[in-house]
C-alpha cells in the first residue's frame, strides 16, 4: 500500500515562513503588503498560481518568485513547526506495510532539506515537488509523474492532503483522497474537490487512513 502524503499544511505548518516570503517579494516589488491574515490562502498553491493573483498580472511572476526563494532559502524554510502527532502517525503507518511518499506543490529542492531538517525523512520512501522551472507545479502531473516514477498502483494507493489540489490531483489520477482539516483548506473545500474522507487530527491519522485501506493497524 502506498501513501501520498502533502507537506505544507499537513506533516507541518509553514506559514511563517511561507507567508513572509511572499511579503518580502511583494514589499521588494514595491507591491502593497496585504497582512499575514490575508495571505493564509498563499499555502498551497504553486508560486506561479500565487503571484500574478497578488500582483494583478503575470508579468513579473519570476522576479516574484525569485525574491521569495531569495528570502526562503536564506531561513525562511525552516520557519515552520510538525503537528504533535505527525511522527507517531508515520510510524504507525510504516509498521503496517505501507510505503509513505511525499507529494508536495513545494519544488524538491527545498522539500528534501526541510524534510530532513525536521526529522521526518526516515519515514518516506521518497520526496517528490516540482521543478524549480515550473515542471509539474500542477499537482495532477506531480501525482502522475510520481506514479510512474515510484511503480505505485493507483487502486492501492491514498493521497493525504489539506487542501483541493491535493484532492483534485488525487482525483485526476483515480487515487481515493484523504482531507485533513488542521491545514490550509476547509471542510467545504475538501469535500467539493473531492475527499472520500476527512480526519481532523494527526493523532487520528494512522488509524482513518489504515481503515480506508481496509489495513489492520499495528
Amino acid at each position: 500500500m502506498d501513501i501520498l502524503i502533502d507537506l505544507d499544511g499537513t506533516l507541518l505548518d509553514p506559514k511563517p515562513g511561507i507567508i513572509g516570503s511572499v511579503q518580502y517579494a511583494l514589499d521588494r516589488l514595491g507591491h502593497a503588503v496585504p497582512p499575514a491574515e490575508e495571505l493564509l490562502w498563499v499555502i498551497g498553491p504553486p508560486l506561479r498560481v500565487t503571484f500574478p493573483r497578488l500582483l494583478g498580472s503575470a508579468d513579473r511572476t519570476e522576479e516574484a518568485i525569485a525574491l521569495y526563494r531569495e528570502r526562503y532559502f536564506s531561513g525562511g524554510m525552516y520557519d515552520a513547526v510538525v503537528y504533535e502527532g505527525i511522527p507517531a502517525a508515520l510510524e504507525t503507518l510504516a509498521a503496517a506495510g505501507c510505503r509513505l511518499i511525499v507529494a508536495t506543490s513545494k519544488p524538491h529542492h527545498f522539500a528534501r532539506p526541510i524534510v530532513e531538517r525536521f526529522g521526518l525523512a526516515r519515514h518516506f520512501a521518497a520526496v517528490h515537488g516540482p521543478e524549480l522551472d515550473g515542471t509539474n507545479d500542477h499537482k495532477p502531473d506531480l501525482v502522475a509523474h510520481i506514479l510512474a516514477k515510484e511503480d505505485v498502483a493507483p487502486h492501492r494507493a491514498i493521497m493525504i492532503g489539506d487542501r483541493e489540489f491535493d484532492m483534485t490531483a488525487a482525483g485526476r489520477n483515480g487515487i481515493a483522497a484523504v482531507g485533513v482539516t488542521w491545514g490550509y483548506g476547509s471542510e467545504q473545500e475538501l469535500r467539493t474537490a473531492g475527499a472520500a474522507t476527512l480526519c481532523h487530527a494527526p493523532s487520528d491519522l494512522a488509524a482513518t487512513v489504515l481503515g480506508a485501506l481496509a489495513v489492520p493497524s499495528a
